[in-house]
């Protein structure tokens, strides 16, 4: 994780100083941006156990689309990021050509690298963690992460969503995988909507600008779009093309704006 100059509000000085936002064993929970570390792990708990458990679901997709269980188990411990890993064991399994499946599991865990700045300048962690720290670094850790008031309670949050979630994640991908064998034909539990639909939950909430939601809507109707017509794992990658799209569509309407309140001025 990159470092960063500048640091949000609230969070400049050390967690352990007193400052308005301090957050710490002996701090209110009335105070002014104050969170108790209790209610700071009861919250990074419920997303690391919800999530984590949905690692069978993998296991179980994973071993039912012809992955060892070697490799299922290597997928989590080393990959551990479920849409990426959801996105591979699928396009395997739909007979995709392992390099493009790999490819769209690689685009997808991309994202994590851009959660990485951002998380870089809160939680300011040491330079010799901060290479086991990247593994944790998922949509989930990020979700309960950002939204801390003190960089006390954003390290509270992400080291025990991160612990939490790896945990159990690995955990139940063991059994999921064991257990493939006794649930006969895996499809027909549509255990592998399990995990993208977890991701959509934790996302949803952040499409606050329309602008966002409209990048995310154009990159569901490319995928659903290109599907049945492309190998698998390729529609994925094309979806990617909805950001550079809206981004380029809201600067020129922001431009045609701008043009047309100069012409009005001018008259």
């Amino acid at each position: 994780m990159a470092e960063q100059t500048t640091l949000p509000e609230g969070v400049g000085a050390s967690a352990d100083a007193p400052h308005g936002n301090a957050s710490g064993p002996g701090a209110q929970p009335d105070a002014a941006g104050a969170k108790p570390d209790t209610a700071v792990v009861r919250d990074a708990l419920g997303v690391g156990i919800a999530v984590g458990l949905s690692g069978f679901a993998f296991g179980v997709t994973s071993a039912g689309s012809g992955l060892s269980l070697l490799q299922t188990c290597a997928l989590s411990l080393a990959v551990f990021t479920g849409a990426s890993q959801f996105a591979l064991v699928g396009a395997l399994a739909a007979g995709g050509n392992p390099y493009t499946a790999a490819a769209g599991a690689f685009f997808l865990g991309v994202r994590n690298s851009f959660y990485g700045l951002r998380l870089s300048q809160l939680l300011a962690l040491p330079r010799a963690l901060r290479p086991f720290a990247a593994q944790w670094v998922i949509d989930e850790t990020t979700a309960v992460t950002l939204p801390q008031p003190t960089r006390r309670a954003a390290r509270i949050g992400f080291t025990v969503t991160g612990l939490t979630l790896y945990v159990l994640w690995n955990l139940t991908t063991l059994l999921g995988a064991l257990g493939a064998e006794a649930l006969g034909d895996t499809d027909t539990w549509g255990l592998d909507a399990a995990s993208p639909a977890v991701f959509l939950a934790l996302l949803a909430p952040m499409l606050k600008s329309t602008t966002e939601r409209v990048t995310a809507a154009l990159a569901v109707l490319l995928a659903l779009g290109l599907l049945p017509v492309l190998p698998a794992g390729v529609p994925v990658l094309l979806s990617a093309l909805a950001a550079p799209a809206v981004l380029f569509l809201s600067g020129r309407r922001k431009g045609t704006s701008r043009e047309t309140a100069a012409t009005e001025e001018n008259r």
